[in-house]
């Protein structure tokens, strides 16, 4: 989940009658008494962490694959991920600092001066990071991302590697979805400004517009990486759905086959 305004909450004291003022409130501290540099990633911990751990070695490779699947640079902005040891400490810490946020396992958030990742050591903690890092590696080079496609990348992303991107629980949710006379409507998702219109819905519609044009043709592979290099020049591209259409009219409801051809490949 992405947060791109970052507003700090002050301490909060009370006084006295004497005079004195006793502070009973304060922002929960962070987790820091250990970090790790991993090329564009300061990773801290409350915790030891092994120089060579598995998912923190994924997460530095995360860098190259987005990269080049996106044919993006690389950037060297830092992105600071802080892993709390529980779900609780890390609930505390967002109550105080982001109260408007719902309820998540793990937090990107993007302020003027900062890309952050927050997460707690949990057990779907490796999802979690890499969705949350792909974030990270967006936002470092490609201003002004559109919500659907930031959330798209990132649900794609947060596959482990060898699965082709694929999100299954995404994948039979819109597959049902389609049998009940759902349609995807990508000018919709467009116009989408922040997570609260999402439901799991437009998650996973996000998601497969995503892989649609990551794997399903070169000609949509090219309008996505194209889109993505015109932000990052900071200029402003045309629509993608206007791109879809103008190479396949059909685009649509040849993404709606592609989901139950998908589907069934996989079965």
């Amino acid at each position: 989940m992405t947060l791109r305004n970052w507003i700090p909450i002050a301490l909060v004291a009370s006084c006295l009658p004497s005079g004195s003022c006793a502070r009973w409130h304060s922002t929960p501290v962070l987790p820091a008494r250990n970090s790790i540099v991993l090329d564009q990633l300061i990773v801290f911990s409350d915790s030891a962490l092994p120089e060579h751990h598995r998912l923190l070695e994924e997460l530095r490779s995360q860098r190259t694959l987005v990269s080049t699947k996106l044919r993006l640079p690389v950037s060297d902005e830092p992105i600071h991920i802080y892993l709390f040891p529980t779900a609780e400490k890390l609930d505390t810490f967002m109550r105080v600092n982001y109260p408007a946020m719902p309820q998540r396992r793990a937090f990107f958030v993007e302020s003027d001066t900062r890309l952050s990742v927050y997460a707690y050591w949990g057990d779907r903690v490796a999802e979690d990071l890499r969705h949350e890092v792909a974030h990270g590696y967006l936002h470092a080079v490609v201003p002004h991302l559109p919500l659907w496609l930031d959330e798209g990348l990132a649900e794609y992303f947060e596959v482990p590697r060898g699965q082709n991107g694929v999100n299954r629980p995404h994948l039979d949710l819109l597959a049902e979805a389609l049998s009940q006379n759902w349609r995807p409507d990508l000018q919709r998702l467009e116009q989408l400004r922040t997570t609260g219109e999402m439901t799991q819905i437009e998650y996973a519609e996000s998601w497969a517009w995503a892989h649609f044009m990551l794997e399903s043709s070169p000609e949509r592979l090219d309008i996505l990486q194209s889109y993505l290099q015109t932000l990052n020049k900071s200029q402003t591209p045309e629509l993608i759905s206007t791109a879809l259409r103008r190479i396949d009219p059909a685009y649509v409801q040849n993404m709606a086959d592609y989901i139950l051809v998908l589907r069934q490949s996989l079965r």
